[in-house]
């Protein structure tokens, strides 16, 4: 556990050398640029950039610990701050000795994370000297100083100078390029559809020149018959001169198909060469771009033997957890969302699952509990995640319990409950065995959250559970998000997509085939008995046609259960887009989103946990699970981070994903802004000193929009000085966290009263 935190740590001291680089180079150019001494104008908005820079450069140095980097930066604040005042003189002395403390920045940069710390009495004197700039005791006289000898490490230096192989971008640019491309596929569709047409056209041809042949000899014979006539010298009469007419029209119409064939032959070959090559390179787009956004489960699973860790001891627990698999990659979008079903899951196991070390003891267990995640790729571009205890098990009595006690499910229900449907009822919001709700569990909410996620992503979930044994739950996630595979088919006149993974089997049935058994519809296949519905019904739409002579049934199949669907057609098999429904749309019944088909048109795409929902809706007497999830999804609250330095903003997003925050950054207030306008938080968590705006005018922002009047701000920053606090007060903050004093456990508490 110990080494998988201090890989983390490592990762995040990568990032603060590189944030520290683009800081000193920054301040570097705002030096050369002052020694041209540039009218007062434009000095001041120069040296405002590099006091900035500094005052960055010492909050992320103090997140990650590096405290001479920290005292270094605090003592060039103050020579900017004086500069700002303009109460010293800038001569050669102070530019030199600014350059000194900016090469020495850089040589304890490059020593990370060897911790070489730099020699001692040269930190000295260059903080003296510094410190005798700040309070203006500057040598005027100096000229420029002696040049420097060879240094040792000057490979290194040139090194420096050398283009670098790699360049950092964000996060959220590389998902808009990612959703450009993915935007792309409707390009390949429609390619497919055109020469679909083509095919169309060309079948029209042929079925005419086959009725044409049929035609043809009698044509010829009244031809014939006609020339005859003309031979022997008869006159024509007028039916004569319009049968003469009708046979000229019926040659020219014949000459004018056979252009026509050609160049029908010459768009397919054209159709068929730019849907090829139209899908070759959308494919091969999209497949370099997943690859960008692939990342392995490591990345996800890393911060968790802390956190089992930290649970554990609270709980007075000796529990171990043991990772396999992190090597497999995955769409960045699905460990994102992902961080939460494994926070649930784990915790329900610290807290219910794994007994204290005496317990297990006295039922022959080893007094270490156990917890594994094993990561296995699947074929079909899947993988499979199961995550299980050695714990307790879960009584499924006591469960059924619950949820007639709670309303959930009736008694009379609950007694025709089989083993295999319980586990469908854990996954019900509300449902907890738990005497008592701690800060871990007991809600009763976090497996229906669980269920949710995984479904949403295009996943199933099962639940095992054995009676002192453990409990296992095993996920399959698909390995990329957004595109899938999808049947198109039509209900009532309308098109449809359904997922194509949650699809078993496709029957076509009579109407005599179908049975009914305790007044619902049922279809036998291969010797199991399944329920039957009807998508009209389900989607409140009403059949113009009436009943056909045959039926379409989509036997769908989702945590174990199947139930048939009946649509009027299944048109094909296609890649889809999917795009989700915007406001006041953003969560409708049984619709997962909206994709658009190669022929322009906008077809839903079916929630396949929905539609099972719907279908079964009438065998439970409780809140329409619907309803229930809609309402419970909101417990997972969204927090906006705004932090002008990288590793205090990586640092901060860690903190908060891993308490189960949803977060999105943000790297000033103005870029706060935009994000407020289009996405919903339940708190914002700012930095105050940043370019553009800082957290002070962000606030006054927030408060002064009506729709985000409420919203509850929380500054965190390096200010701490009385006024600056009383500034926040005043523009509305509703907590003030200063940086130096900064503890997670804190800040984790005032978010948790705020929200």
């Amino acid at each position: 556990m110990a080494g998988e935190s201090d890989e983390f740590a490592k990762r995040l001291l990568s990032t603060f050398k590189v944030e520290v680089g683009e800081h000193l180079k920054n301040i570097t150019s705002g030096l050369i640029e002052l020694e041209k001494d540039p009218d007062m104008q434009v000095k001041a908005g120069i040296i405002e950039t590099v006091f900035r820079e500094a005052h960055s450069l010492k909050g992320a140095a103090r997140a990650v610990n590096q405290t001479e980097i920290e005292t270094i930066c605090q003592s060039l604040e103050s020579v900017f701050s004086v500069m700002k005042h303009r109460e010293i003189q800038l001569v050669p002395f102070v530019y030199d000795t600014l350059h000194q403390a900016v090469d020495i920045l850089n040589e304890l940069n490059l020593s990370l994370p060897e911790d070489a710390c730099i020699d001692k009495g040269k930190m000295s004197e260059i903080i003296g000297k510094i410190a005798k700039v700040a309070a203006g005791q500057v040598d005027v006289s100096s000229g420029l100083p002696e040049p420097p000898a060879i240094q040792s490490d000057e490979p290194v230096r040139r090194q420096e100078l050398m283009p670098s192989n790699t360049i950092r971008i964000s996060v959220e640019k590389m998902d808009a390029i990612l959703r450009q491309g993915e935007e792309m596929l409707s390009l390949k569709l429609m390619a497919d559809q055109r020469a679909t047409e083509v095919l169309d056209l060309i079948d029209m041809y042929e079925l005419w020149h086959k009725e044409w042949s049929k035609i043809y000899p009698t044509i010829c014979e009244f031809r014939r018959l006609q020339e005859k006539d003309d031979r022997q010298g008869k006159k024509r009469r007028r039916e004569d001169v319009q049968n003469a007419t009708i046979l000229e029209f019926s040659n020219l119409t014949y000459e004018h198909m056979k252009s026509l064939e050609s160049k029908l032959l010459m768009l397919r070959r054209n159709a068929d060469q730019h849907c090829s090559t139209t899908e070759l390179m959308v494919d091969n787009l999209l497949g370099e771009m997943k690859k960008i956004l692939m990342l392995p489960f490591s990345t996800l699973l890393e911060a968790f033997p802390k956190f089992v860790r930290d649970l554990s001891r609270e709980q007075r627990k000796d529990i171990e957890l043991v990772l396999s698999g992190g090597e497999i990659e995955i769409d960045k979008r699905i460990l994102e969302e992902m961080r939460v079903v494994f926070i649930h899951l784990m915790r329900n196991a610290i807290d219910h699952g794994i007994e204290q070390p005496d317990v297990r003891l006295r039922n022959k267990k080893a007094p270490r509990g156990k917890i594994k995640i094993v990561v296995t790729s699947m074929e079909g571009n899947k993988v499979d995640i199961l995550l299980s205890d050695d714990g307790n098990g879960m009584d499924m009595q006591s469960l059924k319990d619950a949820a007639i006690k709670r309303g959930i499910i009736s008694s009379e229900d609950a007694a025709k409950l089989t083993d295999q449907d319980l586990p469908a009822v854990v996954f019900r919001s509300g449902v907890s065995t738990s005497p008592i709700i701690t800060d871990l569990s007991g809600r009763g909410l976090g497996l229906a959250i669980v269920r949710e996620k995984v479904e949403n992503l295009g996943g199933q979930i099962v639940l095992k559970t054995r009676r002192h044994t453990g409990t296992s739950f095993r996920m399959t996630l698909p390995l990329t998000l957004v595109t899938f595979r999808g049947l198109l088919v039509t209900v009532a006149e309308r098109e449809f997509i359904i997922p194509t993974t949650n699809v078993e089997k496709v029957v076509r049935v009579k109407h005599e085939e179908i049975k009914t058994v305790e007044n619902r519809d049922t279809l036998s296949l291969s010797g199991m008995t399944i329920p039957i519905v009807r998508l009209t019904d389900i989607l409140e739409l009403a059949e113009k046609n009436g009943d056909r002579p045959m039926m379409t049934v989509l036997v769908l199949e989702l945590q174990g259960k199947r139930i048939g669907f009946i649509a009027n057609e299944v048109l094909n098999e296609q890649e889809c887009l999917i795009k989700p429904l915007s406001q006041p749309l953003a969560r409708v019944r049984n619709i997962a989103g909206a994709t658009i088909l190669g022929s322009g048109k906008v077809a839903p795409v079916l929630n396949v946990s929905d539609l099972m929902k719907s279908a079964v809706r009438d065998a439970f007497h409780g809140p329409k699970p619907g309803l229930t999830e809609t309402k419970d999804a909101v417990i997972q609250k969204s927090v906006l981070v705004v932090e002008d330095s990288i590793t205090s903003r990586m640092l901060l997003k860690n903190i908060l994903e891993t308490s189960g925050y949803l977060v999105l950054t943000a790297i000033d207030g103005i870029d706060a802004l935009t994000l407020l306008k289009s996405e919903k938080f339940d708190i914002v968590v700012s930095d105050v000193d940043m370019p553009r705006m800082n957290g002070f005018n962000l606030t006054e922002k927030i408060r002064g929009d009506k729709k985000l009047s409420e919203l509850p701000v929380v500054l965190v920053t390096a200010l701490e000085s009385r006024e600056d606090k009383e500034r926040g007060i005043d523009v509305g903050a509703n907590a003030y966290i200063v940086k130096s004093s900064f503890d997670q456990s804190n800040l984790l508490e005032v978010i948790r009263r705020l929200i």
